[in-house]
């Protein structure tokens, strides 16, 4: 990697505050480009454009993403005087519509939450801290990053919100349900020996470093519990949850701003991506319950 490409991370971490995951994705973004024309600071825009050919096979949300990081790439080294001009325009800019998320029925998440609730029943510390963790992901619509590395001192006493750390290190207030906040209370007084460590769900580590439950387990646990409650386990993930939390919220009336507010989106059009769902739900009710939809159209 060249020394611009790493001063442009550095500055995504330094002034956006930049994610781990989202610093290693454009790492990888960068590094590819470079590989196929040498330093972005001292490519000629014919290079640039010789970028089409190369990702000609890639899917358009790829494409889009690798374009997206060379832009803002391209940009920076402009403002750092490392280029006079800009060569951007050179990139594809292909048009990928945003598939719409999978989205669990209510029926489907009530199962979850039976299973989870009948297993807490057993008052063990891996059966509570499940609950919290399932009533937190739905019921407060968090990121699974957000999630798994809260500090212990966010969780609520009186107040019914919790201060979330997202994306960019933007901070959001984020109202916990009373089931949550019972569920949490229940998981706190097992936590097990890592009481000292400052993450409300700790994890042991070798080195014996303060440590959170990982994504990947929070992962694993939750398609572990859709098999037992007989669900697929392929449509359940923590996003999904998140998913189900918006989808269901909009379908209750919520507004879309406040629904943005809550996801902690930057950006309103993130947001519209679940008016799109909440339509598809409206028409395959429509095709599959109006009683025209089982009339037969004449020859």
């Amino acid at each position: 990697m060249s020394a611009s490409t790493q001063a442009f991370l550095d500055m995504l971490a330094a002034e956006r505050g930049a994610a781990a995951n989202t610093l290693a994705a454009y790492r990888r973004d960068l590094d590819g480009a470079e590989e196929l024309i040498g330093d972005l600071a001292q490519a000629s825009r014919a290079k640039v454009a010789q970028l089409s050919g190369a990702w000609s096979a890639l899917a358009p949300s790829t494409v889009a993403r690798k374009a997206s990081a060379l832009r803002q790439y391209f940009g920076f080294a402009l403002d750092e005087g490392w280029r006079q001009d800009d060569p951007s325009g050179a990139l594809p800019s292909p048009r990928s519509r945003r598939p719409l998320p999978k989205v669990l029925s209510h029926s489907q998440v009530e199962a979850l939450l039976e299973r989870a609730e009948l297993e807490a029943q057993s008052a063990k510390p891996a059966s509570l801290r499940q609950l919290a963790l399932l009533e937190m992901l739905y019921g407060s619509g968090l990121r699974a990053t957000e999630l798994v590395s809260l500090p212990l001192s966010a969780v609520p006493r009186d107040a019914p919100l919790i201060t979330v750390m997202g994306k960019g290190g933007q901070a959001r207030m984020v109202p916990v349900s009373e089931r949550a906040r019972e569920s949490l209370q229940q998981w706190i007084k097992v936590r097990p020996a890592e009481k000292s460590s400052r993450y409300l769900f700790p994890s042991r580590t070798r080195s014996g470093a303060d440590s959170h439950l990982s994504r990947v387990r929070l992962f694993q646990l939750l398609k572990d519990l859709a098999v037992r409650a007989g669900l697929d386990p392929s449509g359940i993930s923590p996003h999904v949850l998140r998913h189900a939390f918006a989808t269901h919220l909009l379908e209750g009336g919520a507004d879309l701003r406040v629904l943005q507010t809550l996801l902690g989106h930057v950006d309103i059009a993130t947001t519209q991506i679940y008016t799109h769902v909440d339509a598809a739900r409206l028409v395959t009710l429509v095709n599959s319950r109006h009683p025209l939809a089982t009339r037969r159209t004449s020859d």
